[in-house]
């Protein structure tokens, strides 16, 4: 790793390959808020939102988390804005499934031509020919899903996308899914303080599917003072969020992390806890208090 770790500490999180071949470095970043209050609109400060995708693939990130409903479309042109054209180490997630009537309003629509529209628009926005991991961001239960799943698999097969992802799902839709069409991620709300998605990692990780955290770094009750996260934090000079996210890595070596922040400082702060290694019996430690 050498001096790219003290220059790009993302490298620090070590590698993983989506699908088998698409590798990015493990602490990824999610671009769900450069977008305005309630996930709608333009951010208040387009080109601190810029900076901020700039400033990550400078410190190592390779793997941009992102959905079409994240503004919507706001956040995949602002990655376009800032990143296009894409460096070739460069990964770019994004979803359908999630329609928008307004701020803070999420509804599933897993139809397969609204699903179709949505990736060719985003191919658009994104200024991509292919999309590397193209995710079902809810599945919707008033669409069978081999449909909602059979319009991605003939995207894949068109060459719009090159894998396949859900997003909030249980071992067994998973395994629903499998049943349908190659799946190589998941991804569920998961963090130190909420560990409900638990099965779903372990099983993941038996079948060497990538899992995505979204909400990585809340740490609930364990930062306050005299906490766990709090001791330890003083031992690393590391903040809770840092520790909470090198736990993630170290939980398991399909986990990608994908802390999301609106600011440069906050940015390389969550960057630079790929650097910090817990021992042994910090790890435990920090699992046996959540």
């Amino acid at each position: 790793m050498g001096d790219d770790a003290g220059r790009q500490p993302a490298k620090a999180s070590g590698t993983y390959r989506i699908g088998g071949d698409l590798q990015v470095d493990r602490l990824g970043y999610g671009a769900m808020q450069l977008t305005g209050p309630g996930v709608w609109g333009d951010p208040r400060d387009p080109a601190e939102a810029v900076r901020v995708l700039r400033r990550a693939y400078e410190l190592g990130v390779t793997f941009i988390d992102t959905a079409d409903s994240y503004g919507p479309f706001v956040s995949e042109l602002l990655i376009r804005q800032a990143l296009h054209p894409y460096a070739d180490d460069l990964v770019i997630a994004t979803k359908a499934g999630l329609t928008r009537s307004g701020p803070g309003d999420w509804r599933p629509v897993g139809r397969p031509e609204y699903l179709r529209q949505q990736c060719e628009l985003s191919l658009r926005h994104l200024g991509l020919e292919s999309i590397g991991l193209y995710q079902l961001h809810r599945i919707d239960a008033k669409v069978p899903l081999a449909d909602q799943l059979g319009e991605l698999a003939l995207l894949k097969q068109e060459g719009k996308i090159r894998h396949i992802g859900l997003s909030e799902v249980t071992v067994a839709q998973i395994e629903q899914a499998r049943q349908i069409t190659p799946i190589v991620s998941v991804q569920n709300l998961y963090n130190l303080a909420d560990r409900s998605a638990e099965d779903v990692l372990d099983h993941c990780e038996r079948n060497d599917l990538a899992f995505i955290p979204w909400f990585p770094i809340a740490t609930g009750n364990l930062a306050k003072p005299g906490g766990p996260l709090d001791a330890i934090s003083t031992d690393h000079g590391a903040t809770p969020a840092q520790l909470a996210l090198a736990w993630l890595l170290r939980r398991s070596p399909v986990v990608l992390p994908i802390p999301g922040t609106s600011s440069v400082a906050h940015l390389e702060e969550n960057v630079a806890a790929a650097q910090v290694q817990l021992t042994d019996d910090e790890y435990a430690a920090l699992a046996k208090a959540a």
